[in-house]
């Protein structure tokens, strides 16, 4: 079928739409995989395949490192976040209960997607939910985030029904809602617990040892990044592109040797490894919890000091998200390993051409990508699609070093 939409010249957006409709296998926020091609259903299966692999986290070598991360009472933990998750868990009707609050080693904490899952999720459905009960589901994650952290959180769930709306297809799926949440184990002050939000665009694994609040793996992208028609005015990862290349600009070109892997996005000009509408540049994507990624990149600690001050700037973008004092915590980590810390970027720094980069220290993992379209039409990579992805190497994704260190400290025999 052609799409035969059209609109008023004032109203017509700035990307380029569709003009076949319909053509992916999803219905209802679930992306039926057996229907697809060999490699994108192999692509998109990944998070599915792997989660029950034994967890490792990623490593340079294939060996975690110890002694990175350590229990300590240095930063409060949000004081509402507990009490705001029971009351959601409350609130539930008991066969709610039961697929909407997991253990906390539910095997679940390491199945998502950022795509559109291919298998029935566990958890509950925010559109699902009655308005109140999805009122008390959000409160849960603003009481967890820092102010900008869930400003940035609901503006991706509301670019996603944009997109919806924007094409005119898709509409059971490409919705606000359209997203899965979990609680695992029981909220408290005392022990861990966490919850999951999981969806096109959107996943994150909050979980809270202690003093401690771990928000990896954490993934947040959109496209488009900014809104039309009723959505207009709501953007996403403006700070994520703007303030990396405030930091690029700054390197002198005749460094561009030591970290710049590629002059362009276009598919022409990469491995096709790299080159694919899937997971483009981004390696530490849903299914790569085991990743080995051996360092390449500039070494920050190289630079400049002004330099290096640019480049905790763009980390604090992403640590941001957290609230103030685990961020100022974890950003202090980050700052002792900046002698270890390296940077890579492949394409341009206009104020148009596509780009990729990677910070990569061996506590953060952070990557942003801007990506052909999906469900857009254009066949390159462009700067309104964007892609990021924060890890913490080396076994604390999901907080599993730090709940080992507590588990060993507090329930051993």
């Amino acid at each position: 079928m052609t799409n035969t939409r059209s609109r008023p010249a004032a109203e017509s957006p700035s990307f380029p739409l569709p003009t076949a409709r319909g053509e992916l296998p999803i219905v209802d926020s679930l992306l039926f995989d057996d229907l697809l091609p060999e490699v994108p259903a192999f692509e998109l299966t990944a998070g599915f395949r792997h989660h029950r692999d034994p967890f490792v986290g990623i490593t340079e070598d294939g060996i975690p490192r110890s002694g990175l991360y350590s229990l300590d009472n240095a930063g409060g933990r949000p004081p509402r976040a507990a009490a705001t998750a029971q009351a959601y868990l409350d609130g539930l009707a008991p066969h709610q209960r039961a697929v909407g609050a997991l253990p906390m080693d539910a095997p679940e904490w390491r199945l998502w997607t950022n795509a559109i899952p291919t298998w029935l999720p566990k958890g509950m459905r925010l559109e699902r939910l009655e308005a109140s009960d999805r009122e008390r589901a959000l409160a849960v994650i603003e009481a967890s985030l820092s102010p900008a952290g869930y400003a940035s959180v609901r503006a991706t769930m509301k670019l996603n029904a944009n997109l919806g709306e924007l094409i005119d297809d898709y509409r059971d799926t490409l919705t606000e809602f359209a997203y899965w949440f979990t609680v695992f184990g029981r909220p408290s002050s005392d022990e861990p617990w966490g919850w999951q939000l999981m969806g096109h665009h959107l996943d994150l694994h909050c979980v809270f040892i202690g003093s401690h609040v771990v928000l990896a793996p954490m993934f947040l992208g959109a496209e488009p990044t900014s809104g039309t028609g009723r959505f207009h005015g709501v953007t996403a990862l403006d700070d994520e592109t703007e303030v990396a290349l405030a930091f690029r600009r700054t390197i002198a070109a005749d460094r561009d040797d030591e970290f710049v892997l590629s002059a362009s996005l276009r598919a022409a000009d990469l491995p096709p490894e790299l080159a694919g509408p899937w997971n483009g540049r981004h390696v530490g994507g849903a299914g790569q919890d085991n990743l080995v990624l051996a360092p390449e990149g500039i070494v920050v600690a190289s630079l400049p000091s002004d330099q290096q001050d640019g480049l905790l700037d763009l980390v604090r973008v992403y640590l941001g998200r957290l609230p103030a004092p685990q961020a100022e915590r974890k950003l202090a980590q980050v700052r002792e390993h900046l002698d270890e810390t390296r940077f890579v970027w492949r394409g341009g720094h206009d104020d148009e051409c596509a780009f990729y980069y990677r910070i990569h220290s061996p506590v953060l993992l952070v990557e942003y990508d801007n990506h052909p379209g999906v469900f857009l039409a254009n066949p390159e990579p462009a700067r309104f699609h964007v892609h990021t992805i924060v890890r913490e190497p080396n076994g604390n994704d999901y907080g599993r070093d730090l709940l080992a260190q507590h588990y060993h400290a507090h329930h051993r025999p």
